[in-house]
């Protein structure tokens, strides 16, 4: 096979590889590089490939899941605010930055082809945070056996293992993100026109430094996430005055733009800057449901914004 021929037949599987591995790795950074690594690999044993035994799409997720399996050995898992320190109400808090933790990353979900994945929660940030406490090979069993539906016999024959050890592997997986209580079940969905409804509101009121409207569209225990500090808020009251904090320090002069996350409305906020052009400041992320916004993981790294396709200044 030539070259050129293995990259338009593989090409199709790019997205939705780049979610897999995103669910094993939390890092939209390393996402990128491991799927490239996939297909490296895949090119350099297509002439061991048996269209007989399974389809071009089966074996490049076994290539991927074990490049990730490579990729996770002697690393940490990777965490958001809450999964490190306790909760504050406290608006002043210090806001110290932690450069040397891995924290997780949002995944670009705008346009992808693998929607039906998504569909089912499974990139939801709450998720994959919960997931990574889970050992390397079990969140692999866990992603093949209850996201990609793959039976046992397949996913042991991809991980070299028997089916009794991928059930049990898949026992001990679930039973922990029942013990950390995060699951996709857990978010009570409001209708699409009411999500687009608060997140233009939320736009609307952050856009005109208006903390009481703002304030109106959250849950009374809203969770205000921001890493790479390692601090975290709960509590509508402290959410708001924090956000004047924020005023406070940078002014009240923001545009956003909005994107889908993790297949979570988000957006890209921009803070004006001395020569008046907007500069990226932020992606915040949000979790939106019957009760308002719920939870907003505010990502204070502008190299994510080019994943979204978002600009790093606007006019």
């Amino acid at each position: 096979m030539e070259q050129d021929d293995f990259d338009q037949q593989v090409a199709p599987y790019r997205r939705e590889l780049l979610a897999h591995c995103y669910r094993m790795l939390g890092s939209v950074h390393d996402t990128e590089d491991l799927v490239q690594e996939t297909f490296l690999r895949a090119w350099r044993a297509i002439d061991t490939y048996d269209a007989e035994r399974a389809s071009l799409r089966t074996w490049l997720y076994q290539i991927a899941t074990n490049a990730c399996l490579t990729a996770l050995k002697g690393r940490g898992r990777r965490a958001l605010p809450s999964g490190l320190v306790g909760a504050t109400t406290d608006a002043q808090a210090p806001l110290e930055l932690a450069m040397d933790v891995p924290w997780l990353q949002p995944f670009p979900t705008t346009g992808d082809p693998a929607r039906a994945l998504e569909a089912r929660g499974s990139l939801r940030l709450a998720l994959v945070a919960a997931m990574q406490y889970l050992p390397a090979r079990q969140r692999a069993v866990l992603v093949l056996r209850d996201v990609l539906d793959w039976s046992a016999a397949d996913v042991a024959e991809a991980l070299e293992t028997t089916p009794a050890s991928v059930n049990s592997a898949l026992q001990r997986a679930r039973a922990r993100l029942a013990e950390v209580d995060l699951t996709e079940d857990d978010v009570d969905e409001p209708t699409d026109q009411e999500v687009k409804a608060i997140v233009e509101d939320y736009v609307r009121a952050f856009e005109a430094a208006d903390v009481q409207g703002l304030s109106r569209l959250l849950a009374q225990q809203v969770v205000l996430e921001m890493p790479p500090a390692p601090l975290w808020l709960v509590g509508r009251d402290a959410y708001g005055a924090f956000i004047e904090r924020v005023y406070a320090m940078r002014g009240p002069f923001w545009r956003m733009v909005k994107t889908v996350a993790n297949d979570q409305p988000a957006v890209g906020a921009y803070v004006r800057a001395d020569d008046g052009r907007y500069r990226a400041h932020s992606l915040q992320v949000f979790t939106i449901t019957k009760a308002g916004i719920t939870c907003n993981i505010t990502f204070f790294d502008q190299s994510l914004f080019a994943y979204f396709g978002l600009p790093l200044d606007l006019e």
